[in-house]
This record gives structure tokens, sequence and C-alpha cells, in this order.
């Protein structure tokens, strides 16, 4: 059993910048990749970012360029750093962790908001 537990999210005006969080624990898990999708309202959860056990990461065209995702190996966590937010941006962001052996995890989400 492994709980993603989320954090960072909250209001920013456009141009701003939020850092998300993950963060796994539980026992016995071995880590093989983790992201971050989002979802707005009305719309199917996308990709937004993704890492893998190395260094190798994705970005969605939307994002590339103002996102960063990061991991902490040692802490069992991993980041999303947004900056030039823009209102489009908008989303509840969900923390997705594929773990060796016993498969795929959802943090609770996040809400982040980009508005004036």
């Amino acid at each position: 059993q492994v709980r993603l537990v989320e954090s960072g999210g909250g209001l920013v005006q456009p141009g701003g910048s939020l850092r998300l969080s993950c963060t796994a624990s539980g026992s016995d898990f071995s880590i093989y990749a983790m992201g971050w999708y989002r979802q707005a309202p009305g719309k199917q959860r996308e990709l937004v970012a993704a890492i893998g056990s190395g260094a190798s990461t994705d970005y969605a065209d939307s994002v590339k360029g103002r996102f960063t995702i990061s991991r902490d190996n040692a802490k069992n966590t991993v980041y999303l750093q947004m900056n030039s937010l823009k209102p489009e941006d908008t989303a509840v962001y969900y923390c997705n962790g594929r773990f060796f052996a016993i498969g795929e995890f959802w943090g609770q989400g996040t809400q982040v908001t980009v508005s004036s």
C-alpha cells in the first residue's frame, strides 16, 4: 500500500508561480515513475509532466518551458515547479506514481487556480 500526499496548490495571479509537492509513503515500495496530471471541469485528465526512475522527463506541449518536474529519491518526493502560470492552467492537479510490483496509485488532487 502506497499513499501519495500532495501539497502546494492555491490561487495565483497570471504570470505567477507555484510549486507542487507529492510524497509517497508506505512500506515495501520502489518507484518506477512519477508524474503530474491535471483535470479541468468538463475536460479529460491530461498528462502535465512525468519523470522516470532516472532523469528522463516528459512534458505536455502546453507547459513546456514553463513547468519543471523533479524528484528527490531520498525523500520519495516529486515536485512540479510551475512558472509563468496562465488562466488555462487552472485545474485540479493529481500526483501519479507507478511502482514496481504493486502498480499505480493516485493522489487526492490539489486545486490550482490562476486568476487576476
